[in-house]
């Protein structure tokens, strides 16, 4: 499936998702409820997958992407009344991290669903 493929559908679920809810819940119940509508649509995913980070070839950590989605996007979700340029940041950080050619920023915490799709500037022609 091309990205651009499992991007429409990823979109796709999480409108789903923000139709049925609305905006208000905490975060967690968003992403089970994404969970439960990508396996519906047939998409292979992860959750909560950890990604250790490096500084100068030395462990200082690790983070947890909330959806690696098809071994090629990573989803990051947010309930939050408005994105702000931190949470952009973060999603690129992730895109980098796990060294995946496109990432996801969903936020379900507006009265409309938001989300921004992150190029991971290694990879040519998404």
């Amino acid at each position: 499936m091309r990205l651009n493929d499992i991007t429409y559908k990823v979109i796709g679920c999480a409108m789903k998702v923000h139709n049925t809810l609305g905006n208000g819940f905490q975060e967690v119940i968003y992403q089970r409820c994404l969970a439960i509508e990508m396996e519906l649509d047939g998409l292979g995913f992860e959750r909560e997958k950890e990604q250790i980070i490096f500084y100068k070839d030395t462990v200082v950590g690790s983070r947890r992407a909330d959806f690696i989605v098809e071994n090629n996007i990573v989803v990051e979700l947010k309930a939050l009344i408005m994105l702000e340029d931190v949470h952009l940041a973060q999603a690129k950080n992730y895109v980098a991290a796990y060294n995946l050619p496109l990432g996801l920023l969903i936020n379900f915490g507006a009265s409309s669903l938001q989300y921004k799709k992150i190029n991971n500037s290694k990879y040519i022609n998404l």
